[in-house]
């Protein structure tokens, strides 16, 4: 990790989260390092959502690793990007009549025999997509932080509540946890505003960019608004800034998905509290030069 990171993340401890911005150095003008999620765990490096990729990006000295939750037909939490198993498995091979090899069509026994590493490279195959406890419990082994995006939350009734249950019986719920490790997201306002009703103490996110003028009503239950790079400004970002959020203290964004150094530098420049990106390592490195 370079030294600058270590520092940040040391000086960032010491506080009451790791992030929680500096008012004085924002007013300044002179916004702080935005912190670097590694979108999907180090997914250029190794299969997204998939515990090498957690793996790699605590390798390369990324803290934080963004991934994505679904539920299984017998109601088992895995973790796993896309509505279908197709792209990310060998799903059509082994099932081939069971098209089109939904998530939630398939029981948490028959996705365990799927190979998840084989499309990425042949060096992980036999990689497997791993449930939400596997993965806690290698984020917590590896020492990173977790952004968890609830995916799809209208094709899982009652998600939420066992998402945090999961969470609570593997120790991510205490105070260390929640005051700097642990941030939940969805694009589904409802989605994020049941995780706040249910858990108050989880710091929450909602994913898009609602109109300026509709920001204040997320102001009550979500700590960041995370918007695509796409729809992102100065003025977005510190009209988020203007908002107190649940917790007392300013909203925070968090912009996806930004893979290049010019663009981690222009959004920096924006004061973004965090980036998520796929190249986590190259997104670093150029804010620590900048």
């Amino acid at each position: 990790m370079h030294a600058r990171v270590v520092a940040a993340a040391t000086a960032a401890l010491v506080g009451t989260t790791v992030l929680t911005p500096s008012s004085p150095v924002r007013a300044a003008g002179a916004p702080q390092r935005p912190v670097v999620v590694a979108h999907r765990g180090a997914c250029t490096h190794a299969p997204e959502n998939t515990l090498p990729a957690v793996d790699r990006a605590a390798a390369l000295g990324v803290g934080w690793v963004e991934n994505d939750v679904q539920r299984t037909k017998d109601g088992e939490l895995v973790v796993v990007h896309d509505e279908s198993l197709s792209r990310t498995t060998n799903a059509e091979q082994v099932f081939p009549h069971r098209a089109p090899w939904k998530v939630k069509d398939f029981t948490a026994a028959e996705i365990a025999r799927l190979d998840a590493g084989s499309w990425f490279s042949p060096a992980y195959a036999g990689t497997r997509v791993p449930t939400l406890r596997q993965y806690l419990r290698r984020a917590e082994r590896v020492h990173e932080r977790l952004l968890l995006e609830v995916k799809n939350p209208e094709l899982y009734p009652g998600i939420e509540r066992q998402i945090l249950k999961v969470l609570g019986d593997e120790g991510w719920l205490d105070r260390r946890h929640v005051t700097g490790r642990l941030i939940v997201q969805s694009f589904s306002a409802g989605s994020v505003r049941t995780v706040h009703a249910l858990e108050p103490a989880v710091e929450t996110a909602l994913l898009g960019s609602p109109a300026t003028a509709q920001l204040p009503r997320y102001a009550g239950f979500a700590d960041l608004i995370n918007p695509s790079y796409t729809a992102l400004s100065a003025a977005y970002v510190s009209a988020v800034h203007a908002l107190t959020g649940p917790h007392g203290k300013p909203m925070k964004v968090f912009a996806w998905t930004i893979d290049d150094a010019s663009r981690a530098r222009t959004a920096a420049g924006y004061g973004v509290d965090g980036i998520i990106s796929d190249a986590p390592d190259t997104v670093g490195t150029a804010l620590d030069a900048a």
